[in-house]
């Protein structure tokens, strides 16, 4: 299964190429998306991205790893975070939404085994 393509990216809407719904902030996985609904693991921006928040990306049987922190880079990610992925022997890269969704992109493109988490406001 490849990764689907992120379609389309504005402030607080992101749309993946295959899904007929949109999201404010979702996650990506070779075969499938869903919204990132911080909710479920009491995310904010501070402390940010906590492991729980992309547990379920890489049990996809991702490579690597493209985190959004948000159009302003508010969404904040620890090291404890980025050493938890490392840990599961995925590389893991950290940037600015739209740099996030064209490396994320890019790399889909080229078949990689690549998930995403992506915060789409600031």
């Amino acid at each position: 299964m490849s990764s689907p393509e992120i379609a389309s990216l504005s402030w607080g809407h992101m749309k993946v190429k295959g899904c007929s719904s949109s999201y404010k902030d979702c996650k990506v996985w070779p075969g499938g998306s869903r919204a990132w609904d911080w909710r479920e693991t009491g995310t904010d921006h501070y402390p940010g991205v906590q492991p729980a928040d992309v547990e379920e990306v890489l049990k996809k049987g991702i490579d690597l790893l493209v985190i959004g922190r948000g159009m302003s880079e508010a969404l904040q990610v620890p090291s404890s975070t980025v050493d938890f992925v490392k840990q599961k022997g995925v590389d893991v890269r950290v940037l600015q939404t739209e740099k996030a969704v064209a490396e994320y992109n890019k790399l889909a493109g080229q078949g990689a085994k690549v998930g995403g988490v992506f915060h789409s406001t600031c």
